[in-house]
């Protein structure tokens, strides 16, 4: 399909930082194939859109996350990380059936859309399940099998990630990508995380890990291993492969250093941390020492929204607040942080800039509402004072997906309901 995009405030998140006032882009099939200002080509364009009064900039890539996991938004707040998942996440994810999984990323889906997200990064079970919604709503998706080394599953879930990847690496026109998902190394002992690696190598795919989030969890490894997080997975060779840190919130100079040197990317989970009061990770250091840090919303139950506006805003604030100083993380870092940096993280090519033969990948974000005017600086009204309704138009590998706020490719109002319906049979309300 043929699109144009006219008279539009383009944000490119390219190297020269540009926003590009009364713009064009074109998308033929997948991908970007002009960008430009003034008046466009002339040609015989399947959609024209205007886009008067609305920044264009490439969709937000939520760098982690447990999708299905919008099922438990709301059962078990104010809780401490290890309580709230022993007492009350863990056993309720044991009722999870693989329809469940399925109406719970529905219902992630509708709300990464409609709030501008076009690519996320999962990690959970029922994984084919996931995949199925990522295919069918023409979301893009980098996903991995949680596993964890410990439990009757540990095996299971290397076979079932073997399988996830030859059945549907490659899937919906190239939108569905694979990882290994090895929880954490508090839940994977390294004879585990060596059969992980060993079937990375088989599968030739990266890891996705969950890394010192809490206190406790370095502590514990460091009692048990004699060295930091970072460090042991170091010593076991895990960063050989191309891998992204969840959290990475109480990390040593050392351990930043490593995770420069293998070029680790990092999910930064702001309000997850706070909310759950793990810690601020030191994302301005990561930052300077070259690592590629997205940002990512983590699971609704620990959130409790997977709104990516909010999620920019408030890892901003949080860092200006920590350092006691209002320069750190300014609006442009931090929206690189959700776009550019998010693709470099997870090592997506063509991904997190609007240039010619980018992935069409792009949304639309009115400039009309009292909370956008005036126009200043257009990227602080964005990452500061943008609210996810302002998403109008959302458009992934060249098709729309949601237009003046429209999903096009499902019924949402089906997803809703059905999801309705699994929470309430979850807690054993029907």
């Amino acid at each position: 399909m043929s699109i144009l995009i006219e008279n539009g405030s383009m944000v490119t998140m390219d190297e020269y930082n540009r926003v590009m006032e009364k713009a064009y882009l074109i998308i033929e099939d997948d991908k970007i194939t002009a960008i430009g200002l003034g008046q466009p080509p002339a040609g015989n364009y399947e959609k024209r859109i205007d886009a008067t009064n609305h920044l264009v900039l490439p969709g937000f890539i939520n760098t982690h996350t447990h999708a299905a996991m919008t099922l438990l938004r709301g059962y078990a707040d104010d809780l401490p990380l290890m309580e709230w998942l022993e007492t009350k996440i863990w056993p309720l994810e044991d009722k999870l059936c693989a329809e469940d999984a399925y109406w719970g990323s529905m219902l992630a889906i509708v709300e990464m859309i409609k709030s501008g997200t076009t690519c996320f990064s999962d990690m959970y079970f029922f994984m084919d399940q996931t995949a199925r919604a990522v295919e069918e709503t023409g979301i893009r998706a980098v996903l991995s099998r949680g596993m964890v080394g410990v439990g009757p599953q540990a095996d299971t879930a290397l076979e079932e990630s073997r399988t996830l990847v030859s059945d549907w690496s490659g899937r919906g026109q190239g939108r569905i990508s694979f990882m290994l998902g090895p929880h954490a190394p508090y839940t994977c002992p390294p004879d585990y995380l060596h059969k992980v690696m060993r079937l990375a190598d088989e599968l030739k795919v990266g890891l996705h890990i969950h890394i010192a989030e809490t206190k406790g969890e370095c502590e514990n490894i460091k009692q048990a291993y004699g060295r930091t997080p970072v460090a042991h997975l170091e010593s076991l060779g895990l960063f050989q492969y191309p891998t992204i840190g969840a959290h990475c919130v109480h990390l040593t100079d050392e351990e930043i250093a490593i995770l420069a040197q293998y070029k680790v990317g990092v999910a930064h989970n702001p309000e997850s941390n706070m909310k759950l009061a793990s810690g601020i990770a030191p994302v301005p250091q990561m930052l300077k020492a070259g690592i590629p840090v997205g940002i990512g919303t983590d699971g609704a139950s620990s959130n409790n929204n997977l709104d990516m506006l909010q999620e920019m805003r408030s890892g901003a604030l949080l860092h200006k607040v920590n350092h006691l100083d209002p320069t750190v993380l300014p609006a442009y870092q931090a929206l690189e942080m959700a776009t550019v940096n998010g693709a470099r993280a997870l090592r997506l090519e063509n991904l997190g800039t609007l240039a010619a033969g980018q992935k069409a990948d792009i949304i639309l974000v009115s400039l009309k509402e009292a909370h956008m005017i005036p126009r200043y600086d257009l990227i602080a009204n964005l990452v500061y004072s943008a609210q996810a309704s302002d998403v109008q138009t959302v458009i992934i590998n060249g098709e729309i997906i949601m237009e003046d706020r429209v999903i096009k490719t499902f019924d949402e109002a089906e997803v809703l309901e059905q999801a309705k319906r699994t929470a309430r049979r979850l807690v054993g309300q029907n």
